[in-house]
């Protein structure tokens, strides 16, 4: 059986209910087992249980995580006895989002409590997928009333929802979906991506990369929505034309390893494969590394602008320039940059800047 986790998230008045709705509809008709974990937030708080009515705000969010992870353990054991093959695990919100309620420090001593830490509790899904709130581009639409447990003005929905997309930004794959369009638009986009990274057809990877002036990295770490992320890339033996590679990544001493095997269609599109491997796993896999390119370093700083998700990759070997990367559901999307970042140029088609043949230039 396959099992694949997913994240619906956003702020307030978002579209959630509705989507769920749809994704049901989809993806069952593509022959997916679709399970949803449902919101924890609304269960405790129409059950009494609160911010308010604990003994502090650090108080209830740990019992909010603790239920959380234990729902998505009880629905994961669940899937397993399961006779389907394909099996798609539907949080509506994952334990991140509990970081836009906490400043730092209590955010901290919770992962403390229960023993994890921030790349372990984020990464622990396999893609994120968040509706902004109707109170950014869409206002007239923006209601509390179908919600109890809501009660936000339009003014402090509009930041949550900043604050939850800088809480899950550093996840390998996070999708924004904006108010563009009417909602029927925007339900569509949401189902064109998440069909997109199962494999839906087939597992294609649109990627669209440039070449950029070597950023302020003061200025990207002062972001809330931009998080560092360290990154080992190592290339393994393989046959044919298919480029096979294990990456660790994380931050600050926590990883998690993944294996992608990637097949070249064009210079834009490639079909990609990925899943996660244990530490144990990834150590075995090293074994097979290709003795012709090394293991290459790299801080990619993941930033989330305009709800376009940038993963800005620095490497150890240039002090003048780096890498700026985008994935994309569709080809002709437009680019809207950061006024920050410097581009020289589009790199896409040119193979001098693929990671396999930089890998060759780290020492």
């Amino acid at each position: 059986m396959e099992l694949t986790k997913i994240v619906i998230t956003g702020g307030p008045c978002a579209g959630k209910t509705t989507a769920m709705s749809r994704i049901q509809k989809t993806l069952t008709a593509l022959g997916y087992t679709v399970l949803f974990v449902p919101e924890t937030a609304t269960e405790l708080i129409t059950g009494g249980v609160a911010p308010w009515t604990c003994g502090t705000n650090r108080d209830y969010q740990l019992c909010h995580l603790k239920l959380q992870l234990e729902k998505e353990a009880v629905f994961a054991a669940a899937a397993a006895t399961m006779p389907a093959e394909k099996v798609l695990l539907v949080c509506d919100r994952g334990a991140p989002d509990c970081r836009a309620y906490m400043d730092d420090e209590t955010f901290s001593g919770v992962l403390a409590d229960l023993g994890t830490n921030e790349v372990a509790l984020r990464d622990r899904y396999d893609a994120v997928f968040h509706l902004v709130t109707a109170a950014k581009g869409a206002a007239q639409y923006y209601t509390t009333e179908n919600n109890t447990a809501r009660t936000e003005s339009p003014q402090a929905a509009a930041a949550l929802d900043d604050r939850l997309i800088a809480a899950w930004t550093g996840h390998p794959h996070l999708r924004v979906i904006d108010n563009a369009g009417d909602f029927e638009n925007k339900l569509q986009r949401l189902i064109k991506e998440i069909t997109s990274f199962l494999g839906e057809p087939e597992p294609l990877e649109i990627e669209r990369k440039f070449l950029i002036a070597y950023p302020d990295q003061e200025w990207l770490r002062s972001l809330p929505n931009c998080r560092r992320i360290e990154i080992i890339q190592t290339y393994l033996c393989a046959d044919g034309d298919d480029e096979v590679r294990v990456r660790q990544r994380g931050a600050d001493g926590h990883y998690v390893y993944f294996q992608t095997v990637k097949r070249r269609i064009t210079d834009l599109k490639r079909i990609e494969v990925e899943c996660r491997l244990s530490q144990e796993e990834y150590l075995r896999l090293l074994m097979r590394a290709d003795p012709e390119r090394r293991p290459i370093r790299k801080d990619r700083y993941c930033l989330t602008y305009e709800n376009q998700y940038f993963e800005i990759d620095v490497y150890p070997f240039w002090n003048d320039q780096a890498i700026l990367e985008i994935e994309l559901s569709d080809a002709n999307a437009p680019i809207t940059f950061p006024p920050q970042l410097h581009v020289l140029r589009e790199v896409t088609d040119d193979p001098a800047y693929k990671n396999a043949a930089l890998a060759g230039r780290t020492s």
